[in-house]
């Protein structure tokens, strides 16, 4: 809803926000066609109104366009060090050991998307290959990286995670897509030179931003959300 001062709480408002936050999913393939920098900054911007604790705003954010971007994707992929050997060492995203119903949703989503890629459960080359995609922000124009303070706690994480939600919806706001990127919080050793990234700053995720390839049979992955039973209870 929009605020009470604000006549255009109408159908059509409701309908503007129910469209960016339905239609955000992680696209795999991006044009190459540039984003606007003001388009940037107004995004983060509004993002930035995402509530945090005491108003800490907790979070530090790395754009990276053009060859520095091209350096620092150059530098992951050449480093030799594999998805599976990448040390998590400043925090841990996955469990150790995935269990239901965490596991069941995890396979599906990469079943479905290495079948839509025509990759076999046997093809571990291609598997790796279509991994390390994430490194070149799968080919979007605009490569985010994200920092936060190590000295802060759990609270502030929890912030981040509603900062990083308010940049992905205000992007399909602006007909852009997203693809939030854990995986290249293992290599922070690498990232920290080409971006400067001082030592008291965790490297959380990277994002890529930018206008989906509707081309790309990646792109037509759909993941699931579990019926609202699953995981709601209405204590009246």
């Amino acid at each position: 809803m929009l605020a009470p001062d604000d006549k255009r709480t109408d159908a059509a408002a409701i309908a503007a926000v129910d469209q960016a936050l339905a239609s955000r999913r992680s696209v795999r393939a991006f044009l190459p066609d540039p984003v606007d920098h003001e388009t940037i900054c107004e995004i983060l911007r509004l993002a930035a109104r995402a509530p945090s604790g005491t108003n800490m705003q907790p979070w530090k954010v790395y754009v990276t366009e053009g060859r520095t971007k091209e350096r620092l994707s150059e530098a992951i992929l050449s480093s030799g060090i594999r998805a599976e050997k990448a040390e998590w060492d400043e925090y841990k995203y996955y469990p150790d050991k995935f269990f239901e119903p965490y596991l069941t949703r995890r396979r599906a989503v990469g079943y479905a998307l290495y079948d839509l890629l025509g990759i076999t459960r046997r093809e571990v080359e291609r598997m790796r290959a279509q991994h390390d995609r994430n490194f070149t922000f799968f080919d979007a124009p605009v490569g985010m990286i994200f920092t936060i303070d190590r000295r802060l706690n759990m609270g502030s994480w929890i912030d981040y995670g509603m900062f990083l939600q308010s940049i992905m919806v205000a992007a399909r706001a602006r007909g852009l897509h997203t693809c939030p990127q854990a995986a290249f919080a293992p290599y922070h050793r690498i990232i920290r030179p080409i971006l400067g990234i001082p030592d008291e700053e965790i490297v959380v995720c990277g994002m890529a931003l930018g206008y989906e390839d509707p081309d790309k049979p990646e792109n037509r992955l759909r993941t699931e959300r579990a019926p609202l039973e699953e995981f709601v209870a209405f204590v009246r």
